[in-house]
């Protein structure tokens, strides 16, 4: 045990959380596979319902588990610390942990990760279910006004606590019988009504952080008094710190969500006379404070605002783990326009979840409800051969050769991450090519470009979480497509080329992450092109690498590192380019040295100098093999075959 936390072990504490939710409430279940909560069958034979399905990063309890119940989300899924759930996970809970007759609604704070991730499963459970007439919608909450439009540029406002109030309102209209385009409408209508703005006192630790890592974001922490304004609940900076007592934060806040002639933050002009406030606890405000600063707000929007809230909600609804901090929503209620209950009376109608206020009842206790969802998910993932033929021994070495270097790498990229990110990204990397690795030995490749291409996707779905998994996997999804569209024959370089230029296509269409914006995109991309307009895969991997070095000094303008403040950009280049990068290098039998050089495997090949940060180390040069060499003369003749 830590000295910070009584289980210290991420993957344990996120598996005991989650069962827990079963303990307390009986009419939910978990998917411990896949760390989905769903609510168990109703074998009253009552009529099917839409249902409402969220999630994200673990650490935000009681969001998004203890949400599952009658009235509210029909499941949950959730993802490692502060990370999205995979995609894998996400289709599961779709296909088979919920009642899909009367269509799914699923509701994702505006997180790249989670957009990414939760809109892959939404358009492959659409393309993929044994019902035709499956229908599934997705709305993206985006609530946060702390980061302004100026720095919030493409990614929009943070989803934060306001998306509770999201789901409480489609869980009540759905729990009425209203149809799915209803439910999507109203949910919709509330979204777009929502302003929230957080503040805390301090950073928080995460359990399993390595320790130099943890004292890389403790060397960060407020000083004394200080508090930091828009704070996110990753432990993202918002627009500012300033020693202030509660009377004046409160009074920063209120304009930030309120006054209208603050252009960089006026989102929502709050024109209704009923106005709906919820004072959310981070996780490490006591009940006493809490109160305290909810009697503070209340009295604030009276007097300056002149608004006196209809409902007001105080609690901890959404939490950044142990956060010393809170965060202020209002809610606009405006009319649903659908003949049916308003807002209001969706925010009071009673439901059965653990996070919200209502209790459970006596008849679900009694009832003890045992039964389970165990269907497994038929996703016609069945991939016939395509004709479309390279060496497979070839492509197992090189492949091998790529993956090793990634995982050489992971250090490097993880340092890169710290300064930039949430340093995750090596992690995610790192696991990624562990998995694919093993993949390769036990299921060796055919031959077949379409067939092994599409055996590794699931590998990198359910290996991989956040925005770097997403993404990886909606162009490898794509990539299977743009082969089988290539026709038989050989898959020469040019071949490759062509289809990995259509996958970036088909990538572009849910990010709008472009070279330049400071992303593994801008490693990516001159790949492509470059192996498009030589067929020569070595000064592909160079283009890509000098395209990755080029990010230092670029500010991101997408991902998790437009909240991150300070000058870290322009010392170290994007974690996730800078880790493409190094897998191209590898694939094409060159050896990344980070801070200094990339090698081809034999001095003959010459050398070309490469910096990628002030303090990076060397890359150790990766293995084929039991006994190839990356860069070997063998491997060298076999990529001129390929």
């Amino acid at each position: 045990m830590s000295n910070k936390h009584f289980i210290n072990d991420p993957t344990a504490l996120v598996n005991a959380a989650l069962q827990s939710l079963t303990l307390t409430n009986p009419s939910v279940a978990l998917d411990a596979e896949n760390k989905i909560v769903y609510r168990r069958p109703d074998s009253s034979g009552s009529s099917p319902q839409v249902s409402i399905i969220s999630g994200g990063g673990s650490g935000h309890e009681p969001s998004f588990g203890a949400f599952v119940g009658r009235g509210l989300l029909a499941a949950a899924v959730a993802g490692t610390i502060f990370a999205s759930p995979s995609t894998a996970q996400i289709r599961k809970a779709i296909a088979s942990r919920v009642d899909a007759r009367a269509g799914v609604l699923v509701v994702v704070m505006n997180y790249t990760g989670d957009v990414l991730n939760f809109g892959v499963a939404v358009e492959r459970a659409k393309a993929t279910a044994a019902d035709p007439n499956l229908r599934v919608e997705m709305l993206v909450v985006g609530d946060d006004v702390g980061v302004g439009r100026a720095k919030g540029g493409k990614v929009g406002r943070r989803g934060i606590a306001g998306t509770v109030l999201v789901q409480k309102i489609a869980g009540a209209l759905a729990a009425r019988g209203a149809g799915l385009d209803d439910v999507y409408k109203v949910a919709r209508l509330a979204a777009n009504n929502l302003v929230s703005v957080g503040a805390s006192l301090e950073h928080v630790h995460v359990p399993g952080r390595d320790p130099d890592l943890a004292a890389a974001v403790a060397a960060d922490s407020l000083a004394l008094g200080e508090v930091e304004i828009g704070m996110g609940i990753h432990n993202e900076a918002g627009s500012g710190r300033a020693v202030v007592a509660l009377p004046a934060l409160v009074t920063t806040m209120l304009a930030q969500l309120l006054d209208p002639e603050d252009a960089d933050r006026a989102f929502l002009r709050v024109n209704s006379n009923e106005v709906v406030l919820l004072v959310n606890n981070l996780g490490g405000v006591s009940a006493l404070e809490l109160g305290g600063i909810t009697t503070e707000v209340v009295r604030q929007l009276e007097a300056t605002w002149g608004i006196r809230p209809v409902r007001i909600l105080a609690g901890t609804y959404m939490t950044s783990l142990n956060g010393l901090g809170f965060s202020i929503t209002l809610l606009n209620v405006v009319n649903t326009d659908i003949g049916g209950p308003s807002m209001v009376q969706l925010l009071d109608d009673p439901c059965e979840a653990t996070g919200w206020s209502a209790p459970i009842s006596k008849e679900t206790w009694e009832a003890r409800n045992t039964a389970t969802r165990e269907d497994a998910v038929h996703a016609g993932d069945e991939i016939q051969p395509s004709g479309l033929k390279f060496d497979a021994a070839t492509l197992k070495t090189s492949l091998a050769s790529g993956l090793r270097a990634i995982i050489a790498a992971e250090p490097e990229v993880t340092r890169y991450d710290t300064v930039v990110g949430d340093g995750d990204c090596g992690i995610g990397l790192k696991r990624g090519a562990e998995a694919v690795l093993k993949h390769l030995e036990s299921t060796p490749p055919t031959g077949d470009a379409v067939v092994d291409v599409a055996q590794i996707l699931p590998v990198v779905e359910t290996a991989m979480d956040g925005t770097s998994g997403a993404l990886f996997s909606i162009f490898l999804s794509a990539l299977v497509h743009s082969l089988r569209e290539s026709g038989s024959g050989d898959a020469s370089p040019q071949v490759w080329a062509a289809a990995l230029k259509r996958s970036c296509d088909a990538l572009a269409k849910y990010t709008p992450a472009r070279p330049g914006d400071r992303t593994l995109v801008d490693a990516l991309y001159p790949f492509v092109e470059e192996l498009g307009n030589t067929g020569d895969i070595k000064k592909a991997a160079e283009a890509s690498k000098n395209a990755a070095l080029g990010t230092k000094g670029m500010k991101a303008s997408l991902g998790r590192a437009v909240y991150v403040g300070g000058s870290g950009f322009e010392e170290v280049p994007d974690p996730g380019a800078w880790g493409l990068a190094c897998f191209f290098l590898g694939l094409a039998g060159l050896r990344a040295v980070a801070g200094s050089k990339t090698e081809a495997g034999s001095k003959a090949e010459g050398s070309s100098k490469a910096e990628a940060g002030p303090t990076a180390e060397a890359v150790p040069k990766a293995e084929a093999g039991p006994k190839a060499e990356v860069g070997s003369k063998a491997e060298e003749e076999d990529w001129e075959a390929i």
